[in-house]
């Protein structure tokens, strides 16, 4: 299996200003000379975490979705953001992975957060993703789902892993930083999994700060990178497949884990 090539974009984002966020994420684009197999964009990339659904809410046909696939087309790679996306159904914090051929892939957020009207206005989706680059599973989550670690458990079934890689895009605020920090790595060994986690920096129109902190982690907690706090930054990582397969093979935790099943 070939190692996997990841860029993090960690950047401020302008609030529910749609159009200077897609300028800024035109240069942090510009800073990638390399090839990559995925790029991860924060939450609510094109408008910071706004849960104001007139002035934010696209649908799958709006300007936000068309730009993550001029950029994985661009790029040749994968490319994957969240933003909010209104349907039939409702209003959903959905994170959009598009690929290089035009195709997308979609996992609206399951876990609302309860600290802001997020959980009243918006609605929460009850499916699973599990994303193949390469020969390698990813499975995206976003934010708040961080802090819920049933919902981001794998599973080993005849020594067969559900996924490889463990991917959160947040707005996760600078006053928690230690918890998404420690989380970031504990859902990393619990896992057994890569895990990154990509956050924005800057204050929102709350005046909420956010640090950034984004990072990735490997499967025995080790972080690999992280970008400093309060910087935009692009960092690209390599991840180990046979780094992975050697830790999983001499410490086979998976094959203990116990078996269960969720009510959505």
């Amino acid at each position: 299996m070939q190692d996997l090539k990841v860029a993090l974009i960690q950047t401020g984002l302008s609030w529910e200003d749609k159009t200077e966020n897609l300028k800024r994420f035109d240069l942090h684009f510009m800073k990638i000379h390399e090839d990559v197999d995925l790029v991860i964009l924060p939450e609510m990339f094109s408008t910071g975490f706004s849960i104001n659904p007139e002035s934010c809410a696209e649908e799958m046909n709006g300007e936000s979705v068309g730009y993550l696939r001029r950029k994985s087309k661009d790029l040749n790679s994968i490319v994957m953001g969240s933003l909010l996306i209104k349907t039939d159904k409702g209003v959903f914090n959905r994170l959009i992975v598009s690929y290089p051929e035009g195709e997308l892939e979609t996992y609206d957020k399951r876990h609302l957060f309860r600290l802001s009207e997020e959980y009243r206005l918006i609605s929460g989706g009850n499916g699973r993703l599990v994303v193949g680059i390469k020969g390698w599973k990813i499975r995206p989550l976003v934010c708040y789902d961080l802090r819920f670690p049933v919902w981001s458990k794998n599973t080993c079934t005849d020594g067969r892993y559900e996924y490889d890689v463990l991917v959160y895009v947040a707005n996760w605020p600078a006053s928690r930083s230690n918890v998404w920090k420690t989380l970031l790595a504990a859902r990393a060994m619990e896992n057994q999994v890569y895990c990154i986690g990509v956050n924005r920096i800057g204050e929102d129109g709350h005046g909420t700060d956010h640090s950034g902190d984004s990072m990735a982690v490997d499967a025995r907690g080790k972080i690999l990178c992280s970008v400093p706090d309060g910087k935009e930054s692009v960092k690209i990582i390599t991840l180990s497949w046979q780094d992975l397969e050697l830790y999983r093979g001499s410490f086979p935790l998976g094959l203990d884990w116990d078996r269960f099943t969720i009510e959505i």
